[in-house]
């Protein structure tokens, strides 16, 4: 059983193949793909997006494919930067600008104000027209300043109250259990293990 993920991400890669250690799927990236790139997310939604990558994946490998769309909601900034996290401080700016910017957005507001939520939207195509959607969230508190070197984007400016750290202080295994994405994945692993038994 081979399945596709259909992101660029290795940090997501090595979260989800994580997850599905001691299942019968060989999981395969868009590395294993190099002819094929990701078409660009036009989406207002994380399920928008989440859907136009997985389909087009399961279209060009003729394969599963399991995308996900995932972004910070900070509830100071009306829910920003939502489906534009990644590219928060521009099209080629990289995590650490978009820090940056989140910082400077915040700057002066008091901690109760700071409170935001990590989204997930994964989107799993089997067939045409076939596709699956799970949502998983996770809330915290936009730190005012970085901490921890674990995890990718925001993870250093996302403070867990219930741990007393950041989510870039935490463990991969931690990460996987708390994580908007982990508890979307949770919720897709019994489609998975369906199609497993086909």
């Amino acid at each position: 059983m081979r399945l596709v993920l259909a992101t660029e991400n290795q940090h997501k890669v090595a979260e989800l193949k994580k997850l599905l250690i001691g299942s019968s799927w060989e999981v395969l990236s868009l590395q294993d793909f190099p002819g094929i790139s990701l078409p660009p997310e036009t989406g207002e939604t994380f399920r928008e997006n989440a859907a136009i990558k997985s389909q087009y994946v399961f279209q060009e490998t003729g394969l599963p494919a399991l995308a996900d769309d995932s972004g910070l909601a900070v509830d100071y900034l009306q829910g920003a930067p939502g489906v534009y996290s990644a590219r928060f401080a521009g099209e080629d700016k990289d995590a650490a600008a978009c820090n940056e910017k989140l910082l400077s957005l915040l700057q002066g507001v008091a901690p109760a104000e700071r409170t935001a939520r990590f989204v997930s939207v994964i989107a799993l195509t089997t067939a045409p027209n076939q596709t699956i959607f799970v949502e998983g969230s996770c809330a915290g508190v936009i730190a005012e300043s970085l901490s921890g070197s674990e995890g990718f984007g925001y993870d250093p400016l996302f403070y867990l109250p219930e741990l007393g750290k950041t989510m870039a202080e935490i463990s991969l295994e931690e990460k996987n259990k708390l994580s908007h994405r982990g508890k979307a994945f949770q919720q897709i692993l019994p489609y998975l293990k369906q199609l497993e038994r086909k």
